[in-house]
């Protein structure tokens, strides 16, 4: 008997993967322990300090004093954890939390998980099963049509896709591969569900107003996964995704969010458009039964950044980011990916694994510390320099980097 298993798109991957990763661990580029912090300043475990631009905390929400102070009261009132899972027991501000979202995106219902991840997880697999009564699905079922740059984290349950429809893949870069993919669920009589980021990790915007166009026209859906949108934009922080689409949920849109990000705290949210469809969601949804609840630390912290959200304190972190993008492109002499955009994302391209790795190492030497990206992040044999900026960043800093990256 042949016991050889058919070469996988995952071992594929993993054999074509270079020890880059490992060696930029070892020569302290990334994997980085950090012991102390003090606004975009860590000590790392070797006792030097460096400026990062490693966080994804693009307001610096996460210790500002209020949420810090909402912490300390959740420990004394709760202490760290109560240990259940979300659709059995919980606090009350995770209700409150779910209506201030309420108030963030008008009309909508916030559902909370523990993290995006088990936001897609939860809600894919009862959307394409036609479960939720808000968003009916085709008696053929549906077809899943993912854009190939949409974060991992929809890509990696593609199998669970699976067991309840097919999945094609299409590039938002090019709308002749989603026409070719919807064209493909008319024929089959399938209802398109359609799966992109808001704003990609590694880079760009997602035209999601064009994406919601063309899936309306097909009576599908549109699931946006707005993670690194959230707050950073908006009135009242509600994000690149929800502002690209006039300020409102479309009807065939499903918008997630993270809190785990600019928001300051941790986990993931889904808006629906009705109550019933978010009872079904915290009966049935599979991290809502099986997985553990949202820690009471962070449902705390994020119902207070809420409320910051509401009370215009966002607003003032907002001005001073994109104050801040702005003067990182301004001090900037290389072509950057996403330079001029309205996102707080920059990468700086390299030809090779190699140069990447080289220039991290020589922005380590002088105390900068980026996110050095290879493949599978990126395309295979090349490099990306990538740097998350911060309201917290000081001008110093950004002026600093600038000089810096000349001699990369």
């Amino acid at each position: 008997m042949n016991n050889v298993l058919p070469t996988s798109r995952i071992a594929r991957r993993s054999a074509a993967t270079t020890d880059m990763y490992d060696r930029a661990v070892t020569a302290g580029l990334t994997g980085h322990t950090i012991t102390q912090r003090s606004g975009k300043t860590v000590r790392l475990s070797d006792g030097s300090e460096c400026v990062e631009f490693v966080s994804c905390s693009y307001l610096g929400l996460e210790d500002h004093p209020r949420l810090v102070q909402a912490v300390r009261t959740a420990l004394d009132k709760y202490g760290t954890h109560f240990s259940s899972s979300r659709n059995s027991m919980q606090p009350t501000e995770t209700d409150e939390l779910e209506e201030l979202l309420g108030e963030i995106y008008p009309g909508m219902t916030g559902v909370v998980f523990n993290s995006v991840s088990s936001a897609h997880l939860g809600v894919l697999p009862l959307l394409g099963a036609g479960i939720l009564p808000g968003y009916p699905v085709s008696a053929d079922g549906p077809l899943f049509i993912v854009d190939r740059t949409a974060h991992a984290s929809m890509q990696a349950i593609r199998g669970v896709l699976e067991q309840v429809g097919p999945v094609a893949r299409f590039r938002s870069e090019e709308p002749e591969t989603l026409t070719e993919a919807l064209n493909r669920a008319a024929a089959e009589r399938r209802t398109p569900i359609v799966l992109a980021d808001g704003i990609g990790s590694m880079g760009g915007l997602i035209d999601v107003g064009g994406l919601r166009d063309s899936v309306a026209e097909h009576r599908g859906y549109l699931y946006i996964d707005d993670a690194h949108g959230i707050s950073i934009s908006g009135r009242h922080g509600a994000g690149y995704a929800f502002e690209a689409l006039g300020g409102r949920v479309p009807p065939e849109v499903l918008l997630v969010g993270s809190l785990s990000k600019a928001f300051g705290g941790s986990g993931g949210f889904i808006l629906t458009h009705s109550p019933e469809d978010a009872t079904i969601l915290r009966r049935e949804a599979n991290p809502m039964v099986f997985g553990h609840s949202n820690m009471i630390t962070h449902v705390v912290a994020n119902a207070e950044s809420a409320r910051m959200h509401l009370d215009g304190t966002v607003a003032t972190l907002q001005e001073a980011l994109w104050a801040n993008v702005e003067l990182f492109d301004h001090a900037h002499r290389r072509e950057l990916v996403n330079a001029g955009v309205r996102s707080p994302i920059r990468g700086l391209p390299m030809p090779s694994e190699e140069a990447a790795f080289a220039s991290a190492v020589r922005l380590r030497e002088v105390g900068v510390l980026c996110f050095p990206v290879f493949y599978p992040v990126v395309a295979k044999g090349t490099g990306l320099l990538r740097f998350a900026i911060s309201a917290k960043h000081t001008p110093e800093q950004i002026e600093s980097i600038a000089r810096h990256l000349t001699t990369v």
